[in-house]
């Protein structure tokens, strides 16, 4: 059966003052429930506040747009409030409680991307809250609660019946905790900022989100990359040689994309741009030309340390071969092999535009 591979943009799910929640559906587009992937997206308006709550999945979050604070409570570990901006990746583990607060006028964007093998919905993120009107602590009676934290009954029908938001209010006056800087540390990675993993003049540069450099994305299991390419350049034709499935979300600009898969069959050919997130299946080779104004993604891959096969360049699986075994495979003489074979002679996954 055919799978639609069509990039997608979320939907909203809920939202009010604070901010909302977006989300893509897998009836929508039908990979996240065939590789256990959830995607979603919180936005925050000024003093717009994600109430605590835990996931049923492992995730990692990025730093779309703005600036803001989030508080990670690790499980039996205490409380750490980072500050954190566009550009930051933030591995979160199963059990992880997290709250997120925007005290800016700018808009604060946050990108969800996470393997849902575990979660009560293939292809969706489960949240639990803590509090508010869909809050765990609304579920049990006061009697429960009462004995529970030992308290008395009307202290207990305050403390769940005040908060009357769903998953994000608008926080007026309120005094949350200081962000301290040095809580990044082992937390969060800044792509934007950190050291190129791949750096080609004119073509586009990479940083690789991995066990060496955030550790914590061990238990996330998942890997991460932010690739920047630049106008009309284009990405080698590649796949994930360790059967790892690759999910892709446009940060910014637009571009066209191919995917070929088995029986060497196109089965996406199409325009992308900002907030479109696909999913390249396992095995299928992969590639993109920006437009002239560049294009940006995130993605991430189902293994915490993605092996990459790209078909192009002196690094391409084809340059490998013998030229006795392209001859024959290509069925073309000695001639036109080594004319495939002088072209894109370095080890350049992405490729400048052709001089006009």
């Amino acid at each position: 059966m055919e799978i639609d591979l069509t990039p997608r943009l979320a939907n909203k799910v809920y939202g009010g003052d604070g901010g909302y929640y977006s989300a893509w559906s897998p009836s929508e587009l039908p990979m996240l429930r065939e590789g256990d992937i959830g995607a979603a997206k919180l936005s925050l308006q000024k003093d717009g506040f994600a109430l605590p709550s835990y996931s049923d999945s492992a995730r990692v979050a990025y730093v779309l747009q703005g600036n803001g604070v989030v508080g990670i409570v690790l499980p039996e570990k205490e409380e750490k409030v980072l500050p954190v901006k566009k550009g930051d990746a933030i591995a979160l583990p199963f059990g992880v409680i997290t709250w997120w607060y925007n005290k800016e006028d700018t808009e604060f964007v946050v990108l969800f991307l996470g393997d849902t093998k575990t979660a009560h919905k293939r292809g969706e993120f489960t949240d639990f809250y803590l509090n508010g009107s869909n809050g765990i602590f609304t579920g049990f009676s006061t009697e429960f609660v009462g004995r529970a934290w030992d308290l008395e009954e009307s202290v207990v029908k305050t403390l769940v019946g005040n908060q009357t938001g769903k998953g994000i209010v608008k926080l007026g006056g309120a005094t949350l905790p200081v962000p301290k800087k040095e809580h990044r540390d082992g937390m969060t990675l800044n792509c934007e900022e950190a050291p190129l993993d791949v750096d080609i003049k004119g073509g586009g540069r990479v940083v690789v989100l991995n066990t060496k450099n955030l550790p914590l994305v061990g238990e996330v299991g998942l890997g991460a990359d932010l690739v920047r390419l630049d106008g009309s350049a284009m990405c080698s034709p590649g796949f994930s040689c360790d059967s790892a499935l690759q999910v892709t979300y446009i940060v910014r600009g637009s571009g066209r994309v191919q995917v070929v898969g088995v029986d060497g069959k196109r089965v996406l050919e199409t325009t992308i741009k900002a907030g479109n997130l696909f999913i390249v299946p396992r095995f299928f080779v992969v590639s993109k030309i920006a437009d002239p104004e560049g294009l940006e993604w995130f993605s991430i891959i189902t293994t915490p340390n993605p092996i990459f096969t790209h078909l192009a360049g002196s690094i391409g699986a084809w340059k490998a071969l013998s030229p006795q075994v392209l001859e024959a495979s290509f069925n073309v003489d000695s001639e036109t092999e080594k004319l495939f074979r002088s072209k894109r002679t370095s080890d350049a996954i992405f490729f400048p535009p052709p001089p006009k």
